[in-house]
């Protein structure tokens, strides 16, 4: 599955509360899943499978009832996919932090004197 249909799967607030229920709660039936949303049984089972197809749930009958479950490959390819840019993100708040402490050094007029504070 590629990053785009996982990406699109994502983006939708109640897929990603029913990868959430699944990872808290574990596998799953259709019709559990569904009482926890308010909206039709159908549309529950369509958000279902649009994760299934995005590789991020599992689907296996068990007599008449659906049981789905979290996949969590596709979750782990978008983070290598991201761990770029989260690396991008903390040299750049590292660098604000050491930005900030220095001018918060500026501001305290003990330091430009040299003295030390009075505690």
């Amino acid at each position: 599955m590629t990053a785009d249909h996982v990406f699109a799967a994502l983006a939708s607030p109640a897929r990603r509360r029913l990868l959430r229920l699944l990872l808290d709660e574990g596998a799953q039936p259709a019709g559990r899943l569904a009482v926890r949303f308010d909206m039709s049984r159908p549309s529950v089972s369509e958000h279902l499978k649009v994760l299934k197809d995005a590789g991020l749930v599992a689907e296996t009958r068990v007599g008449r009832e659906r049981h789905y479950r979290l996949e969590a490959g596709p979750l782990m390819e978008l983070r290598e996919w991201l761990t770029p840019y989260e690396r991008f993100w903390s040299e750049r708040l590292a660098a604000l932090s050491t930005l900030l402490d220095d001018l918060d050094d500026l501001d305290d007029p003990h330091e430009r004197n040299g003295e030390q504070p009075h505690v």
